[in-house]
């Protein structure tokens, strides 16, 4: 059978590759000059971190006149480890065309594939249980906490009375009707904290905080309009309104509110820390009055594009959006590369998200009282971007 130019006759199969793989100097090695893959330097220091703990498992694959035509990544952690040699595999039947496409199905097929999440999370869980060095795996901390968190709450028995007679850690109790959190009180989450207080004032964060300054802030504020007939879809479910801001505000009234819970938060964050504020296209204005009062610069705006629009029927509204603000002078702590730092991004709301598993329950718990929608991948998104790598 004769190979035909642009590739192998349709229903044909390539030959199996049984060449030899070969140790090759990389200054030999050529980068392909029309490589449409991106690489930033977290990427490539993660790809070194994976070839120094479990070696250089995949063979840089290449022409017979030496260029790369999989395997750019692992040839720049390679340089990164100081390594001056990589194993190849030279890929000969493969025509200029073949080579061109391959190219690009390298790295698109395996983005094409998706993830099982309660294998996911049972296998993160058990490198977790085994204290494995987790980041080896590429995902993030954020990234595993909201693994782990989405299989709790599709968990079948998640909200089980089951769950309480057998002593599980994740039994949630019925809701009281009473609430049992006064002003004040501060609880021990586990590694977090969480305290019923009064965003605009100082003692509130003393009490959380003590002596700690804060690197990153991600608060979602009240938008000063009412919830009833604004977060209730068509009327089935109902939420109580918030104790302020809840549209009986006039706009220097909740320029002053907003000036006065933003300015406790910058007070106690560390110089350099980062702030996304959330907020309707409505209330910008009075935004930008109290973030440029307590912060020092705005470095940007995030928008949330949503997947479904609200309720209304003049340009029903898809987005909200996130106003990043910066702390002080310091340099701030960023973790991607430059073109990754998108500032759209989409993801699903929770009304896209009912029934879909991995977020089961969420709209149950706006029923007990109203919390703001926002997708958590979002503010994974926006946390993971600014995280301290220790």
């Amino acid at each position: 059978m004769t190979k035909a130019a642009s590739g192998w006759p349709k229903g044909a199969l390539a030959p199996i590759i049984a060449g030899n793989i070969v140790t090759r100097p990389i200054p030999s090695l050529r980068p392909y000059a029309h490589n449409a893959r991106t690489h930033s330097k977290r990427q490539i220091a993660q790809i070194a971190e994976s070839i120094r703990r479990f070696g250089f498992t995949n063979p840089v694959l290449m022409s017979a006149d030496g260029e790369i035509i999989a395997g750019h990544g692992r040839v720049e952690a390679a340089k990164l480890l100081g390594m001056t040699e990589v194993p190849t595999l030279v890929l000969e039947h493969l025509s200029a065309a073949d080579r061109r496409a391959y190219v690009l199905a390298d790295n698109k097929l395996a983005l094409n594939a998706g993830w099982d999440q309660e294998m996911l999370a049972i296998e993160l869980q058990g490198l977790i249980d085994l204290n494995y060095e987790i980041d080896v795996t590429g995902f993030s901390q954020a990234e595993i906490d909201l693994v782990l968190e989405r299989a709790l709450e599709s968990s079948p028995v998640a909200n089980d009375s089951t769950a309480a007679a057998e002593g599980r850690d994740d039994a949630l109790p019925a809701p009281l009707l009473e609430p049992v959190s006064a002003m004040g009180d501060l609880w021990q989450l586990g590694r977090h904290k969480l305290i019923c207080g009064d965003a605009r004032l100082a003692g509130s964060y003393t009490r959380l905080l003590g002596s700690e300054r804060v690197d990153l802030v991600f608060t979602d504020p009240p938008y000063n309009v009412p919830i009833d007939g604004h977060v209730s879809g068509l009327g089935a479910v109902k939420h109580r309104e918030f104790a302020f801001a809840s549209g009986e505000m006039s706009t220097s009234q909740f320029t002053t509110f907003l000036t006065e819970s933003l300015g406790s938060m910058a007070a106690c964050c560390r110089d350099g820390a980062i702030a996304f504020v959330c907020m309707d296209w409505r209330h910008m204005r009075e935004l930008l009055a109290a973030g440029y009062a307590v912060f020092s610069e705005l470095k940007n705006l995030c928008v949330w594009n949503k997947t479904n629009g609200g309720m209304g029927a003049f340009y029903r509204s898809k987005h909200e959006l996130v106003f990043v603000w910066k702390v002080g002078n310091a340099p701030h702590t960023n973790t991607f590369g430059l073109g990754e730092g998108n500032l759209q991004s989409r993801h699903a709301g929770a009304a896209d998200l009912e029934g879909s598993g991995w977020v089961s329950g969420r709209n149950s718990d706006l029923r007990v009282g109203y919390r703001s929608d926002r997708a958590t991948d979002f503010d994974v998104r926006c946390v993971g971007n600014h995280e301290l790598r220790l």
